[in-house]
């Protein structure tokens, strides 16, 4: 062989070699087959029992310990993180029930409580629902002071949530008290979202000059902050739809005139929409990028993925249905990809006895 031909050879015998090294690297390289999602519900574990109607959860800011009230009896209790300290601090005075939803509902412990040991509550008193400050002295709740009376009570839609907001100012979830006219009612207390400061006034900004922030709210249960500051909402429809919704000042989310979706100028629609029957929302958090709806009818844990860049949400997935009864307070342990998940057997719809609900912890993975 000529030395010309002896050069090609060599030349495409370096090409085949090259040509393999590629294709054997790319195909290396190709992308596995799809894993299971990660950030989902990985394990659930009861870690308090004895409970009856625990409604509202709040950590304290340290992140050791949280407050839970129950409804019905106006008790507020200590819970170590890991469940197994409870210890009952004191009851909330002036609190009666509806007969229905009413009572001792949300909590919320003060972002600077290393230094105030302020408690906010929201209770169902003789003339209506309240928003009320204590104190913690470190053995007992002290120092009763109603912030904000006249939310209009009825038997069911009193709302009830409570949340600081990364503003610092304390936001409310008000029913519309069986009166849809109220949520359309500027003026009215019930049917909204409130925020407030503090001492129990309306906060400065809010966009009707009073406490409302957001309104046209049925029956608002879940609220919850996303990383970006957003605030998601969870609310109970009639008998169509129950909603997932962003909320923003000064909108107005549509009842009664819109349940669920609609097409009418003004009205802000929901992020997510849910028949009844599969959900009956009430409390939510937001972990690892997503909701999590607690469902009571529904009795399961929604998981509903939000965008961090825009507003949009993902495909919503259910879990525990059935498992554990109807789900009240989700909550999310600060520090850990773990969330409190507590039930409410014990109310009127669960039928259950006294002492029959459980808290949960549920470790996302």
């Amino acid at each position: 062989m000529d030395s010309g031909k002896k050069r090609v050879a060599l030349l495409g015998a370096a090409a085949l070699v090259v040509g393999l090294t590629q294709y054997v690297t790319s195909a290396s390289a190709a992308p596995e087959r799809p894993k299971a999602a990660l950030g989902e519900p990985k394990d659930i574990e009861t870690i308090s029992t004895g409970w009856t109607i625990p409604w509202g959860t709040s950590w304290t800011p340290d992140g050791a310990s949280a407050l839970v009230t129950e409804r019905d009896d106006f008790r507020v209790w200590l819970v170590s993180k890991d469940g197994r300290e409870k210890k009952q601090i004191g009851t909330v005075p002036e609190s009666q029930t509806t007969g229905g939803e009413g009572g001792l509902m949300g909590v919320a412990v003060d972002p600077d409580w290393a230094t105030n040991h302020h408690v906010y509550v929201m209770h169902t008193s003789s003339e209506g629902n309240r928003i009320a400050r204590m104190t913690y002295d470190g053995t007992k709740l002290t120092g009763y002071k109603a912030l904000l009376k006249g939310i209009k009570k009825n038997k069911y839609h009193n709302g009830g949530r409570l949340a600081f907001g990364p503003d610092g100012f304390l936001y409310a979830t008000t029913g519309d008290a069986q009166d849809g006219a109220l949520a359309q009612d500027k003026n009215s207390l019930n049917g909204k979202i409130l925020r407030l400061t503090k001492d129990g006034k309306a906060a400065p900004g809010n966009p009707f000059g009073n406490y409302a922030y957001s309104m046209g709210h049925r029956n608002p249960q879940g609220i919850a902050f996303d990383a970006q500051g957003r605030l998601w909402e969870a609310e109970l429809g009639q008998s169509k739809k129950d909603e997932l919704n962003l909320i923003k000042p000064g909108k107005n989310y549509g009842w009664p005139t819109c349940e669920g979706t609609c097409d009418v100028s003004g009205m802000t629609n929901p992020k997510k929409t849910w028949g009844v029957a599969e959900a009956s929302p009430s409390g939510v958090a937001v972990v690892d990028g997503a909701v999590y709806m607690a469902a009571l009818k529904g009795e399961r844990l929604w998981r509903i993925p939000i965008n961090a860049d825009n507003e949009g949400v993902g495909t919503a997935k259910a879990f525990y249905v059935g498992e554990y009864g109807r789900l009240r307070a989700v909550t999310a342990v600060p520090g850990a990809e773990q969330l409190w998940l507590s039930t409410t057997n014990a109310d009127n719809n669960g039928g259950q006895p006294d002492g029959s609900d459980e808290i949960f912890r549920v470790t996302i993975g």
